[in-house]
């Protein structure tokens, strides 16, 4: 398992880059003003705890067994998309505090999804597999090793076709993210060529 710094830093970074990238633009054309600032420094500690969520239940395996394994909550994996409803409700109850308007708050609460989402990631990269499809599938899945599957072992079809749902979900996550984040201003803009 990553440390959570480099959960944290992995959300933000990779993740939220369009944020990161509309910030540095804004601060460097002198644009940022106080109120742009807190706001995404908010956005990124939403999103940052959200991405911190699968592991809050290690602290409580720390204490209690004095090891640093991932656990379940009740019946639940906290390596699941199941679990990271819990993220989704976080980052809308946080997103309402501050905004007073759902619709911010929703979008909030799918920041909180992607960054959820990303912390799952990176665990799959290092444990080889988590609990996605929890309770549908209760077996780990990794969709890195899926990825390093060649079309010879498993056949043409099978090939693409894991291919693709390994890189959808990536990039589902990180357009999630997009989306969320352009609904606060942060956003990339094409310009056409002259």
């Amino acid at each position: 398992m990553p440390y959570p710094i480099v959960h944290v830093l992995f959300f933000v970074f990779c993740i939220s880059a369009v944020a990161v990238f509309a910030a540095i633009r804004s601060f460097f054309r002198g644009e940022l003003s106080l109120k742009g600032s807190t706001n995404l420094l908010f956005l990124m500690s939403v999103g940052s705890v959200c991405a911190l969520f699968p592991d809050i239940m290690v602290i409580h395996s720390l204490l209690v067994n004095g090891t640093m394994e991932h656990c379940w909550v009740g019946p639940i994996p906290t390596h699941s998309l199941l679990f990271s409803l819990s993220a989704v409700l976080f980052g809308i109850v946080a997103g309402y505090v501050k905004y007073r308007e759902s619709g911010r708050a929703v979008y909030l609460g799918l920041l909180g999804e992607a960054a959820f989402a990303s912390h799952l990631l990176l665990d799959d990269i290092s444990e080889s597999g988590c609990e996605y499809l929890y309770p549908l599938y209760k077996e780990k899945i990794s969709l890195f090793s899926m990825m390093d599957t060649g079309f010879r072992e498993t056949g043409f079809f099978d090939y693409l076709m894991t291919s693709f749902v390994s890189v959808f979900f990536i990039c589902s996550i990180i357009m999630i993210a997009l989306f969320a984040l352009s609904k606060y201003g942060f956003e990339l803009n094409y310009k056409t060529e002259k």
